[in-house]
């Protein structure tokens, strides 16, 4: 959202809440499902709740850009002000629809445990599944983005506005759907976090947004793959830190933001352009 419609959408963690939320209703919805040993029968109300989430999410942000964002394009501190509050509003929102209290999901049957990799690496079986749904997504964005009209005509846009709507196209249009888009795979998100975590609060949206930022801030603002790299980073320091010393996991990832400002203050990918 900020790569492509310099944006700066605090309220981005009310979108994932969202989806954890949604994942717990349609998992509920599904039990019969997810307590089978067949893994299709598992997938089903997965992928089921990915598309509830998606659908949902985008329908909801593409209210927020037209109340919220909207007024204060090219505002930045009126951007973060107001996605910031349009964020609280959510979580206030969601706190009347499923309750304060938090909710717990049960992971399907066949996604329990772990499968050996490379002779003696355990890695849990719903990790594979999100991390092969992650790398669609990714792989897809990098496509649209970069070998597609809609793509060519967003990046355009993004340079000169003006141009483009010189040649008939509605740039306005184009960025709505970039918003909505950017909704949508966060509620993707906060669903397969959810189904992680075993488990939602309605400030799980607001937990993951400090580590957005951090990810955003190290690959770079407004880089598709600095994202990605930013995000390897974070998550393999988490790790790393929590086993080998515990006390000072907390605060690695903000150490590891710091020095990478230091050496370079715009991030790893930075976009030259803007």
């Amino acid at each position: 959202v900020f790569g492509l419609m310099d944006v700066l959408n605090f309220g981005h963690g009310v979108f994932i809440a969202l989806g954890a939320y949604l994942a717990t209703s349609v998992l509920g919805a599904m039990s019969g499902w997810t307590a089978s040993p067949e893994l299709w029968r598992n997938l089903v109300p997965v992928f089921a709740t990915m598309v509830v989430a998606m659908l949902l999410a985008g329908a909801v942000g593409w209210a927020f850009e037209r109340v919220l964002v909207r007024p204060v394009y090219g505002q930045h501190l009126k951007q973060i002000l107001i996605t910031m509050g349009g964020m609280i509003i959510g979580e206030e929102l969601i706190k009347v629809i499923w309750g304060a209290t938090p909710i717990p999901i049960e992971m399907p049957q066949a996604l329990r445990g772990v499968v050996t990799l490379f002779g003696d690496a355990a890695v849990e079986k719903y990790r594979l599944l999100a991390t092969a749904v992650g790398a669609v997504v990714l792989l897809a964005m990098l496509f649209t983005l970069n070998r597609t009209k809609l793509g060519l005509l967003i990046r355009a846009g993004v340079q000169d506005r003006e141009m483009v709507e010189s040649l008939g196209y509605r740039i306005r249009r184009l960025f709505v759907g970039v918003f909505v888009a950017g909704s949508a795979l966060a509620g993707l998100g906060g669903a397969l976090w959810g189904l992680y975590q075993q488990g939602v609060t309605p400030q799980i949206g607001a937990h993951v947004n400090v580590l957005i930022f951090i990810v955003i801030i190290i690959g770079g603002l407004g880089s598709t793959m600095g994202c990605f790299i930013g995000a390897l980073l974070v998550g393999l320091m988490a790790n790393y830190t929590g086993f080998l010393a515990p006390k000072v996991a907390m605060f690695s990832n903000i150490g590891l933001m710091v020095a990478i400002l230091l050496w370079r203050p715009q991030g790893l990918y930075p976009v030259a352009n803007r």
